[in-house]
């Protein structure tokens, strides 16, 4: 029974229905958004769908700063290291392309290490490898880039690795084109995440009780709990932390900062490794 729609609708994408369901122009991308709701709403597209539009559109307004891997968290390899001492790291991190610095000077990117060269070096048995015959060139991105920018410059460079440099040159970390696209469509899993528990940033454990990386960057905290730590200083939890003991803390030692309680759960004496956060 025909109901007066054209036979066609099923087939719209929802894109189309969304156009012809605006009624003039928004005035601002918050408008933009209620609208987008609205449509989702009313059915025109499905949650996923909305939530990447939205994502696509928030991503303008964050800086690479936010999602780098920052330096102190770089598995990276110097020029003139030993294959065997590098190698167990490299091996343990999984990671598929690594920096490599220069040997004087740590500032210095002298390219980008693949994996699969690596392991095409190993397989040919050589006694010495000179890295720098392997490398794959390095580009580099001020940490205050905002993400949809990177994201345009990784496609026009074919490159899946940015070095990330503050303003006087140094190297603030690195960011990795699947940490972009992230920002959009979520959390991309592969086989070693599914292999460690210890990924999961953020777990809760009670009512306003939670179970938190402290390697988490404070702008993912931030996101989680609506709080509003500066980054301006340090780039994670951790740091927030230790200025706040004036001191590498001991396990179960607690801190209350804003409205959240701490308690250091595990440290290893260098570094801290996991909090536990309730609200106050």
């Amino acid at each position: 029974m025909n109901d007066g729609r054209s036979s066609s609708e099923p087939g719209r994408s929802w894109l189309s229905r969304i156009t012809d369901a605006l009624h003039g122009e928004p005035d601002s991308r918050d408008e933009l958004i209620v609208i987008i709701r609205d449509a989702a709403e009313r059915g025109l597209m499905d949650n996923e769908a909305r939530q990447i539009i939205e994502s696509t559109l928030k991503v303008s307004e964050r800086q690479v700063r936010e999602i780098m891997i920052p330096r102190g968290q770089m598995v990276s390899i110097r020029a003139d290291e030993e294959l065997r001492d590098f190698l167990p790291n490299l091996i343990e991190s999984a990671h598929s392309r690594f920096p490599v610095l220069a040997t004087d000077n740590p500032d210095e990117v002298l390219g980008i290490l693949f994996a699969k060269d690596l392991l095409r070096l190993i397989l040919e048995n050589k006694d010495r490898i000179a890295l720098k015959d392997f490398l794959r060139p390095a580009f580099f991105v001020p940490e205050t880039t905002h993400i949809d920018k990177l994201i345009r410059e990784f496609r026009s460079k074919k490159s899946h690795m940015a070095i990330v440099v503050n303003e006087y040159g140094g190297i603030a970390g690195l960011v990795t084109l699947e940490d972009a696209l992230e920002q959009i469509v979520g959390e991309i899993d592969d086989e070693h995440d599914y292999e460690e528990d210890e990924e999961v940033l953020i777990r809760e454990t009670n009512p306003n009780e939670w179970i938190v990386k402290a390697q988490i960057s404070i702008a993912e905290f931030n996101e989680y709990f609506s709080s509003n730590f500066s980054n301006d200083e340090f780039d994670t939890m951790a740091g927030i932390l230790l200025k706040a003991f004036e001191r590498m803390p001991e396990e179960k030692e607690q801190i209350e900062l804003n409205r959240f309680r701490f308690t250091i759960v595990q440290a290893n004496g260098r570094a801290l490794e996991q909090i536990k956060v309730e609200k106050r």
